[in-house]
């Protein structure tokens, strides 16, 4: 099964958290809401249209690293893996 995000949309796959720190501390699932979520494109959608009706091309392509906002993001279950369906304007970044 693949997923085609429409409009202005991209499927991203969130990086792992981890849930131990490094000197063995458990984290709850609540900490870090705040923060900023690290990902990666598995698959864009075809973009906006401006008012005029020309296209206006994603600022990102499948394969990039980027910074999302944590609380955004639709879940998504894909072939058993998890993923989640951003609008463009909750990507923050490209990590380069």
């Amino acid at each position: 099964m693949n997923i085609k995000p429409l409009g202005n949309r991209v499927l991203i796959q969130l990086a792992k958290e981890d849930e131990v720190t490094k000197s063995g501390i458990v984290l709850p699932s609540n900490v870090d809401k705040e923060k900023k979520t690290e990902g990666k494109i598995i698959a864009v959608g075809p973009g906006k249209v401006s008012d005029t009706g020309t296209p206006i091309a994603m600022e990102v392509s499948v394969g990039d690293n980027v910074l999302v906002k944590s609380w955004g993001g639709d879940d998504v279950t894909m072939n058993g893996e998890e993923y989640k369906i951003f609008d463009a304007e909750d990507i923050l970044a490209i990590i380069e």
